[in-house]
């Protein structure tokens, strides 16, 4: 008889804002787990918290992954069972996640990803846009290739979703409106599941008026109708 191989990392997505919004198999993996990998562990420490469980924590971020990476696949080779969270949504969505696990595939350990929350989901399902075929491009670039992407992208015909901060919100729309003219259709969501959720409809030029008249805050989708045929 053979034995089954045992997972060694969990990717576990979070609530993006209501913590009520978790599965019950991701509250039993984060109970079970040795260590729970965590963005953030106070963000994630109010989460475990709010749910009494009471497992080791350690950060897990951008700036430390690569440092770090090679001792957590060895104590994975060695039986623990880790579980990786995000501040909020799924892990690797825009935030860590993508490099252990393909360390973990190279090691030959076996993953796992819980679904489960995921902003640009419900942004782009109530933007009203075409959620056939759509592209997913997360965060656009600060500086360097921002300009040069912008303008591919006005020939995109696909539906296309970004993440924005609130400080950058009315830049970027602006540039929208120059790369892909402002009639162009447009939905911007913000605080997703959170007591001030809002999601603005229209075209470019209309929902740019809607935020430059009002003080922009929380996490931001924007969904984009792609290129008219």
């Amino acid at each position: 008889m053979t034995r089954e191989k045992k997972t060694s990392l969990y990717l576990v997505p979070t609530p993006i804002g209501n913590l009520s919004d978790i599965t019950l198999r991701a509250l039993e993996v984060l109970k079970s787990a040795d260590l729970i990998l965590a963005e953030d562990t106070r963000t994630s420490g109010n989460l475990l918290r709010h749910y009494t469980i009471g497992k080791p924590m350690q950060s897990f971020h951008n700036f430390n992954e690569h440092k770090i990476l090679e001792t957590l696949v060895a104590r994975m080779q060695k039986g623990e069972v880790m579980a990786l969270v995000s501040d909020a949504g799924t892990p690797g969505i825009s935030d860590p996640g993508f490099l252990i696990a393909r360390a973990c595939m190279q090691a030959g350990l076996l993953i796992e990803c819980l679904p489960g929350p995921t902003a640009f989901v419900p942004a782009l399902i109530k933007s009203g846009l075409g959620a056939d075929r759509f592209v997913f491009e997360g965060f656009l670039p600060l500086k360097k290739g921002r300009q040069t992407l912008l303008k591919k992208l006005g020939d995109e015909e696909r539906t296309m979703i970004f993440y924005e901060s609130p400080h950058r919100l009315l830049k970027t729309l602006q540039q929208f409106g120059a790369y892909f003219g402002v009639e162009r259709k447009i939905s911007v969501s913000r605080e997703l599941t959170k007591i001030f959720e809002e999601t603005v409809n229209g075209s470019i030029e209309e929902v740019l008026l809607h935020f430059t008249e009002k003080e922009i805050k929380g996490e931001i989708v924007v969904v984009v109708e792609g290129k008219p045929k």
